[in-house]
């Protein structure tokens, strides 16, 4: 595959010479995006070379940022699945039994905070809110969401709520059947929440 490369990118080796000795960085140089350099930098570093009146880019493969050598971005980073320990609602902020299961808290100077909630028949949070709003999706089961001064809506796989920054609600499973969202926030301060009295089995029923 790389000899075919070198080829159409018009470079055309000696007998014996291979093509691991040269690498060819004519479609390539995108990646010193992703390595962080500018166009200058790159060509600071890699140098290039001219061949039959054609520039050619070219670097040796010890000589590749370990990013290239990886094949990616240097700082992504991948939470496997079951890694972080599932948590339970606290009883001060929920109703019922809750599992909370943290997917991802992104670095700063990014914001944002996801988790897997999962609600049992009857459970839900308290009456609550969110300095810069909240998405949930719904992955599984039967559930019901309700803002301030607002009715009571069931949702159910699929469907994505929306709360606006500041808008006080609750969410939870509905009394028979239980539901399992994703949950979507961003930090403000440190803080993703301001919670506040519970939703009565009133308020739950009406």
């Amino acid at each position: 595959m790389l000899l075919c490369f070198c080829r159409q990118a018009g470079l055309f080796f000696k007998k014996g010479q291979s093509c691991t000795d040269v690498l060819v960085y004519l479609a390539l140089i995108g990646f010193h995006k992703h390595a962080g350099m500018n166009a200058n930098a790159f060509r600071h570093f890699y140098g290039y070379h001219f061949t039959e009146n054609r520039k050619i880019w070219i670097v040796r493969p010890h000589e590749l940022p370990t990013t290239i050598q990886r094949g990616g971005i240097e700082h992504m980073d991948i939470t496997r699945s079951g890694s972080q320990p599932s948590g339970k609602g606290p009883a001060e902020y929920f109703t019922g039994t809750v599992r909370i299961d943290p997917l991802f808290e992104a670095p700063e100077p990014a914001r944002a905070v996801g988790a897997s909630v999962t609600f049992e028949p009857g459970a839900r949070t308290a009456w609550h809110s969110h300095p810069l709003g909240q998405t949930l999706i719904v992955t599984a089961g039967r559930g019901r969401v309700q803002r301030w001064s607002g009715p009571i809506e069931e949702i159910g796989p699929g469907d994505v709520i929306w709360f606006e920054p500041g808008e006080k609600h609750w969410h939870g499973a509905t009394p028979t059947t239980a539901m399992t969202h994703l949950a979507i926030q961003e930090r403000l301060d440190g803080k993703t929440a301001d919670w506040m009295e519970k939703v009565s089995d009133e308020q739950y029923q009406a």
